[in-house]
């Protein structure tokens, strides 16, 4: 989380101290975008969501965020603050779809594709030997035989609630990776790149791969022994679901 902390370690201390989540993130706001009219977003109470609209409608009619007190609002408000363009675009996806298809029991390919990148997609860049073993699943090659690649790939978290769940560790925890080629490591960049990048299309065709994160070298002490990788409940074959 390491990405996440120059923001996020204050926010929390606020936080913790009594401060409101929305009352705290609206600081935070003012911080990185000091003109009222650049900033992309505002932070309200859940309360203030009107009965009967849909939150997504709601965040783009008055770009105000609906938030409650929690870990979860939390980290969807330091999404906001660190990559404003890629929430921006997956708001106005999700509108259109909404304009489309109306609010369903059941959220179509396309929502549901959004609402994953959403709440649990990271970003990699890595060598074409490192995502082709990713993708295939084959997790001696990808963290054992090819590690040393692992210092030429940069993974960057994304979804709040991947974030959130991280909190607590546990091995089971799996991103779903989409893959990143922006020219450059930096957030501002990615979020430029991944926000002119991504569409309703691509997303409901579930573009990612999975990467169990505490598998990823240097994230977890017991990941330097090879056989924290055979536990195949976590590391699954690819054949498995």
């Amino acid at each position: 989380m390491a990405p996440w902390r120059a923001l996020g370690e204050p926010l929390a201390q606020r936080i913790l101290a009594g401060q409101s989540s929305p009352s705290a993130l609206n600081e935070a706001v003012q911080s990185v975008w000091p003109a009222p009219a650049q900033a992309p977003i505002g932070f309200v109470p859940q309360s203030d969501l009107p009965p009967g609209e849909a939150y997504e409608s709601y965040i783009y009619r008055s770009c105000s965020c609906p938030t409650r007190e929690g870990l979860h609002d939390f980290f969807n408000g330091l999404a906001w603050l660190h990559f404003p363009q890629i929430k921006r675009k997956l708001n106005r996806l999700h509108v259109a779809q909404i304009a489309q298809t109306g609010i369903a029991p059941v959220r179509g390919p396309a929502r549901d594709g959004l609402t994953l990148f959403d709440e649990n997609a990271a970003f990699l860049q890595a060598p074409d030997a490192l995502w082709d073993a990713l993708a295939a699943k084959d997790w001696q090659r990808v963290f054992v035989d090819q590690r040393a690649l692992w210092q030429q790939a940069h993974l960057l978290l994304f979804g709040h609630a991947l974030l959130e769940k991280l909190v607590y560790p546990r091995k089971p925890i799996t991103a779903h990776v989409y893959r990143a080629q922006a020219a450059t490591h930096s957030i501002a960049d990615l979020d430029a790149w991944m926000a002119n990048d991504i569409s309703a299309e691509k997303l409901a065709s579930k573009p990612f791969v999975h990467l169990p994160v505490l598998g990823v070298p240097g994230w977890w002490p017991a990941n330097h022994a090879p056989d924290f990788y055979a536990d195949a409940s976590v590391f699954r074959s690819p054949n498995s679901r």
